[in-house]
């Protein structure tokens, strides 16, 4: 697949984020920085993502329609409870995520749900399964990124691939030149800025997951690919939505992250 995008907002001149946030109180499980994503999202049927709905949850929708997100991104300076574990510190990782929604005391929690999450590291495949029984496994993986000379500018290039049942997958962007802050009420937003995580646990029930971090800035893709064995990735029910053009197809420049510890709900 290879489109250029058809919804470019605006843009307003590149620029660091202010440095104030407030982080959620209480100690994080994981810290780290996700960095350079790139994420291409598709309009679905609410029936398809239903199966993969946590008990407590709902789908949440953006003006009446479901969505799916192919992300891919660098996973930098990791820490699990302040500590790094050697040769797991920086690595890529691509997901499938779909969104949901629960209401907790302080109004609606906007979450993602994952189909699926390479790493190209087994050890953390193992820990995130058996920790919060997320859908990790392990693939070989790489990426490029090539820059461009203003260091808030978005690169002019990126790519990233890995390797599944022997067949070689991809997603490469070419983003625009300037980046620019999320719109709000804008589908951008509504994709970047779910801050909880909800995954089926073993016996049924759900736990949840709050994910931190500071809004991102964003530009929208000029051109991008996806080659993917979506049947054997995702399972037969996304080959034909993820063969579709997404809706929208956006860098982000991403952030410090902290990842809290779970809740059964």
């Amino acid at each position: 697949m290879s489109q250029a995008a058809k919804h470019p907002p605006q843009p307003v001149a590149g620029a660091p984020r202010p440095a104030e946030y407030s982080w959620p109180a209480g100690r994080p499980f994981l810290t780290a920085q996700w960095r350079h994503l790139v994420m291409l999202n598709f309009e679905i049927d609410p029936a398809l993502a239903a199966p993969f709905v946590p008990l407590g949850t709902e789908i949440d929708l953006h003006d009446g329609a479901a969505f799916a997100s192919v992300v891919a991104f660098r996973f930098l300076q990791t820490r699990v409870l302040g500590l790094p574990i050697p040769g797991h510190v920086d690595f890529d990782e691509v997901n499938l995520r779909l969104y949901v929604r629960r209401r907790g005391p302080e109004g609606w929690r906007r979450g993602v749900v994952f189909v699926r999450e390479l790493v190209p590291r087994r050890a953390i495949a193992w820990v995130a399964r058996t920790v919060y029984n997320e859908n990790y496994a392990y693939a070989a993986m790489s990426h490029c990124i090539a820059s461009r000379a203003d260091e808030w500018a978005p690169p002019a290039t990126l790519e990233y691939w890995w390797t599944w049942s022997r067949r070689e997958s991809r997603v490469l962007m070419q983003p625009a030149a300037i980046a620019h802050e999320l719109q709000p009420g804008s589908l951008d937003q509504f994709i970047a800025e779910h801050y909880w995580g909800y995954c089926r646990q073993r016996d049924g029930g759900t736990k949840e997951y709050q994910v931190a971090h500071p809004p991102w800035r964003v530009a929208p893709a000029e051109q991008f690919e996806f080659q993917a064995n979506v049947a054997e990735l995702y399972g037969s029910q996304f080959e034909a939505p993820l063969s579709r053009p997404p809706v929208s197809a956006f860098w982000a420049d991403g952030s410090a992250v902290r990842v809290y510890p779970g809740q059964r709900i």
